[in-house]
């Protein structure tokens, strides 16, 4: 019984069979069609396999929402190294609120300012890295993707500095701020907090002392995520005046990350920077520092990591294979035809006309049938 229904099924499968079949004895094979069928398998193999190299390719989705998260935290990461000693400098945050932000969370470290071999050639890699990235936005999906794996984007230490006088102060750590718009600045003198504002102490402090000849080493917003690169990472400003100011304005753009190795919260900015000598008598007033002035911007982006699903990868092979085969079959079909218009080989039909007898040959059959049939001598 089960054999009997077995056959039912395999002749009802056979019915349903619509390809045309073609018996092999009205197949004809030739030359071109053989070589034309090696380049289409050839072009097909290729596309393929680049179809799988897309197919295992990511690429970023970019998502843009209100940011609506007003009430929590902002945290600002520094590492800047001025070239004053500690005591003679400090460093402090005034937002738009007219909240004072305490230093408590950041560190002043004596150290030299002249970099070593070493940590020389680190920047000047990673401002190359800056640079690439101004001229190539792609280049920031590639960082995404491949670096936010613990990558080593820090200074490297100092092997020995015994022998150096430590003429520098490297502040570094990291603060807690309002999401609003504020200014973070390092001047002369430490900052004292009180309710009619803020001050610095610098009557103690020589102006022959004052340099505010600066490196920012790393300086970024929200939680810290080492293989990402910030606009000012590796920024480098030399003065030789003692009244120098140094003013960077900041627009901050929240950013959601979600990626194949993990999933963070991190903050995007740009950058625009101006200098000038502080100059009462020409004009120029203003407090000699270094002025980071940021705002936050009300757009939250989500930047994700896409991947091409399976049963696209599949239509998309299909379509190669079956267009490539309907392609060559045309190409081959009308080569063909041209062949046999440039070789005179292209027939309309199979009409003819129909040649005449000669005339002496027709003469020469009626004489003797009139011969015969006339009357007897």
């Amino acid at each position: 019984m089960r054999r009997v229904t077995r056959r039912k099924a395999l002749s009802l499968v056979k019915e349903l069979d619509a390809f045309p079949k073609v018996s092999e004895s009205y197949v004809e094979t030739s030359a071109a069609g053989g070589t034309v069928s090696l380049l289409a398998f050839a072009a097909i193999a290729l596309l393929a396999l680049l179809e799988f190299f897309v197919y295992t390719d990511t690429w970023m989705k970019y998502e843009y929402e209100v940011d609506k998260d007003f009430s929590s935290k902002l945290r600002i990461n520094i590492d800047i190294t001025v070239a004053m000693k500690c005591q003679h400098v400090g460093a402090d945050i005034l937002d738009l609120a007219e909240t004072m932000i305490t230093s408590s969370g950041l560190q002043y470290e004596p150290v030299v300012f002249d970099l070593t071999p070493q940590q020389r050639l680190w920047q000047r890699t990673l401002l190359l890295i800056q640079n690439r990235l101004r001229e190539e936005h792609a280049l920031q999906e590639v960082l995404y993707k491949t670096l936010l794996q613990d990558a080593p984007t820090a200074l490297p230490p100092r092997d020995d500095s015994a022998g150096e006088p430590l003429d520098s102060c490297r502040i570094h750590g990291h603060v807690y701020i309002n999401k609003v718009a504020g200014n973070l600045h390092i001047t002369v003198g430490k900052p004292i907090h009180h309710p009619q504002g803020h001050a610095h102490i610098a009557a103690f402090v020589s102006h022959d002392t004052y340099n505010f000849s600066h490196r920012i080493d790393h300086l970024s917003f929200g939680e810290l995520l080492p293989g990402i690169i910030n606009p000012l990472d590796g920024t480098e400003k030399i003065t030789v005046h003692n009244n120098q100011m140094f003013q960077y304005f900041i627009t901050v753009v929240p950013t959601r990350l979600h990626t194949s190795k993990l999933s963070a919260d991190t903050h995007q900015f740009s950058v625009t920077e101006r200098e000038r000598v502080i100059n009462h008598a020409a004009g120029s007033h203003g407090v000699s520092g270094i002025f980071i002035k940021y705002d936050t911007s009300s757009l939250m982006v989500t930047v994700s990591e896409q991947h091409m699903p399976l049963w696209q990868f599949l239509v998309r092979l299909c379509g190669i294979v079956g267009g490539i085969f309907s392609t060559t079959g045309m190409l081959h079909g009308l080569v063909g035809f041209f062949f046999d218009v440039v070789c005179c080989r292209f027939k309309l039909g199979v009409y003819r006309p129909r040649e005449e007898a000669p005339q002496q040959n027709h003469n020469h059959l009626e004489t003797p049938l009139l011969a015969d049939v006339g009357p007897p001598e």
